[in-house]
């Protein structure tokens, strides 16, 4: 059995989570908040030998990354556009209120992504990776929709929120599919897996 390891880690904080808006695509840098979030991940990190570290092209995610990676002794591989966060249309800069409801459509928002194919580029990516580092390690830094809807796709379950900048652990196996060991920095039931 082939065992590939990912570390998947949600970008530190920005000024527009702080401000609770949907970010989606739009490319909000790291704030102040963000980037000791980033440096204080590396403690959790730090225990495992990474392999590879990759993220998302937002500079969110790769400033995250090159924070992470620096603190780990390593630099950041590449950007891999599929990990882009969930595009939400004309709802991102907004807050919860009257116009972002006027938005609304089933499933999302007028003129978003779909959480449907978010979740399928997503997990494509995850598993272009796995296939790619078999049986090694990997550091991800990508977005929390993103994260959350390929996870949940991954591992058969529904999973809430990804937190900014912790520790979301899990395992491919080549034949038997997905195992979230560790969400949100805590440990799961071995029985979570696909």
């Amino acid at each position: 059995m082939t065992l590939t390891t990912f570390a998947l880690v949600r970008h530190g904080q920005t000024d527009w989570n702080a401000q609770r808006r949907l970010q989606g695509a739009t490319d909000i840098p790291l704030n102040d908040v963000g980037r000791g979030q980033a440096r204080d991940a590396v403690a959790n990190l730090s225990g495992h030998d990474w392999d590879a570290v990759v993220t998302s092209p937002l500079s969110r995610a790769a400033e995250t990354a090159n924070l992470i990676a620096e603190g780990l002794g390593l630099s950041v591989a590449r950007h891999v556009p599929a990990l882009t966060e969930r595009s939400f249309g004309r709802a991102e800069g907004l807050q919860a209120g009257p116009e972002l409801e006027a938005l609304r459509i089933p499933g999302g928002f007028q003129g978003a992504e779909s959480e449907d194919a978010a979740a399928s580029r997503g997990l494509a990516a995850l598993e272009e990776l796995a296939e790619e580092f078999r049986g090694r390690r990997v550091l991800v830094v990508a977005h929390g929709t993103l994260l959350r809807v390929s996870l949940s796709r991954a591992i058969g379950r529904t999973l809430h929120s990804i937190d900014n900048a912790v520790l979301n652990l899990a395992h491919h196996h080549v034949h038997e599919g997905w195992q979230l060991e560790y969400y949100n920095g805590q440990p799961l039931a071995a029985d979570v897996q696909a």
